[in-house]
């Protein structure tokens, strides 16, 4: 079956940097584009970032580009989010995402709180 995991949130100050990864099991993972998501408390889930199934070609959310970096390793069947910079307003639970055959596959999420 699909599996996303998420590991790599935490806690971090104002101007930090964290990177998160998601490990995929259960489809061919060099075949699909990979997404992760945010969704902080209170608020809808919003995109951050995508990124093709080769990792040609990323696009971010307005409020993270320049910041954000998202990259795969196809050998590892793993998709990264570097996190540079990062604001308070970053605090939210991250998720990796992706979508077969019409359905959408989520990880349980990984909790980035920046607070100093």
């Amino acid at each position: 079956q699909v599996q996303l995991v998420e590991s790599g949130g935490g806690l971090v100050q104002p101007g930090g940097s964290l990177r998160l990864s998601c490990a995929a099991s259960g489809f061919t993972f060099s075949r699909f584009p990979m997404i992760w998501y945010r969704q902080a408390p209170g608020k809808d889930r919003d995109v951050v970032a995508t990124i093709t199934s080769d990792g040609a070609s990323t696009n971010y959310g307005d409020s993270v580009k320049g910041r954000f970096t998202i990259s795969r390793d196809n050998a590892k069947n793993t998709v990264y989010l570097q996190m540079h910079s990062l604001k308070v307003e970053d605090t939210a639970v991250y998720y990796c995402n992706v979508r077969l055959n019409s359905r959408h596959y989520w990880g349980q999420g990984a909790q980035v709180t920046v607070s100093s």
